[in-house]
């Protein structure tokens, strides 16, 4: 079954997350994901606000992982860490009917 990767994330340093975007733009979809959304209009109903969210879909949670886990991407949370607050969830989707 396909998983959705959701970040919620507000950034306190462009420069840095610049960087971050670039590299983890390119490990997202070299692990089959796919953005479904990436910063765009946004309407929060409950709970704390963040000003960016992005929503990736993946083959599966495995693959979701993988990516998290990949070298690639950990070169890119370099420039995460201290330039923004995130919480990430991988979330697997339901069966199609």
């Amino acid at each position: 079954m396909g998983a959705l990767w959701i970040a919620h994330v507000t950034v306190t340093d462009e420069e840095s997350y610049k960087k971050y975007a670039v590299i983890a733009g390119e490990a997202i979809p070299a692990h089959g994901g796919v953005f479904l959304a990436r910063g765009g209009r946004h309407v929060q109903l409950e709970g704390k606000e963040r000003p960016r969210n992005v929503v990736a879909r993946f083959p599966s949670v495995e693959d979701a992982v993988a990516c998290y886990n990949s070298p690639r991407y950990q070169e890119a949370l370099q420039y995460a860490k201290g330039a923004a607050e995130r919480e990430i969830v991988i979330v697997e989707e339901l069966p199609e009917a």
